[in-house]
């Protein structure tokens, strides 16, 4: 990516850059390096959801580790495949819990089927529930510009949900929501088959990994899931930084960790 592209995303990130002063370093990676510590706070703070916010006061390692956390999905080992088109199908047509009442379209997937990076949100929210895409309105505007400061194209990545309709007034999905969902979303793995999984937000790193463990705290590290052998990234939610854009950087670093993870696959 050229250098004056990558500053005009990050900049929509709201991370500063400044030029460097010193010649003998690398500009791209001296200007990387400062834009994870800096960042540009236009909004008031807010105050944060009880389960994002324990995090403040616990050092997470940047290190790369697996621990061992079980999972909500144990069954995500190879089962019967079904083709794109009748999987598509059988969640625009599911009636397997309440939220099919509300809805107005199911919001199934977007992007490269044959992603090596796959992305899981929590849940539709209103602007995904009118368009039948996951992650539009202004939490999807910036989660686009964080995808464009790493290096990727909305359509270079598959994107999906924990679960496939809106809960009313976006609440937390209920349990037997998630239950329901959670075979669409194997399938949507084992056919993507991905080199990496981000979980996107506390709804989507919980029922993936089973655990209540705080996003802050399972920042930073890889996670497992029985039965698959595909690493899990927890990272915040876009909209969470929209409430608290302080965060941003925080994202910033979770994700520099990607090269990495995909040249160990590759």
């Amino acid at each position: 990516m050229q250098e004056s592209l990558r500053q005009q995303y990050l900049q929509a990130m709201g991370i500063q850059l400044w030029e460097s002063r010193v010649p003998e370093l690398d500009t791209l990676d001296l200007r990387l390096s400062e834009a994870a510590h800096v960042m540009a706070v236009s909004e008031p703070e807010v105050v944060e959801k009880p389960q994002e916010h324990e995090h403040e006061q616990t050092k997470v390692e940047t290190t790369p580790v697996k621990p061992e956390i079980r999972s909500v999905v144990p069954t995500l080992e190879q089962q019967p495949s079904i083709d794109w088109p009748d999987l598509e199908k059988q969640v625009e047509t599911c009636t397997l819990c309440d939220l099919h009442e509300g809805r107005i379209y199911p919001v199934f997937g977007t992007g490269d089927r044959d992603a090596s990076v796959m992305i899981v949100g929590e849940a539709p929210g209103e602007e995904e529930d009118r368009q039948g895409e996951p992650f539009v309105g202004q939490a999807g505007k910036l989660f686009n510009e964080i995808l464009l400061a790493i290096g990727f194209k909305r359509e270079q990545v598959y994107i999906t949900n924990i679960i496939k309709c809106r809960p009313p007034g976006n609440r937390d999905p209920h349990t037997d929501e998630v239950t329901s969902c959670m075979p669409y979303l194997k399938q949507q793995v084992q056919r993507v088959n991905p080199d990496v999984i981000i979980a996107v937000g506390r709804i989507a790193a919980h029922n993936l990994l089973n655990t209540n463990v705080p996003v802050g705290r399972l920042r930073g590290s890889l996670h497992a899931i029985d039965g698959l052998d595909t690493p899990v990234l927890v990272t915040y939610h876009p909209a969470y930084l929209l409430r608290k854009p302080s965060e941003k950087r925080k994202v910033w670093d979770d994700l520099q960790q990607l090269p990495a993870i995909l040249n160990r696959k590759n």
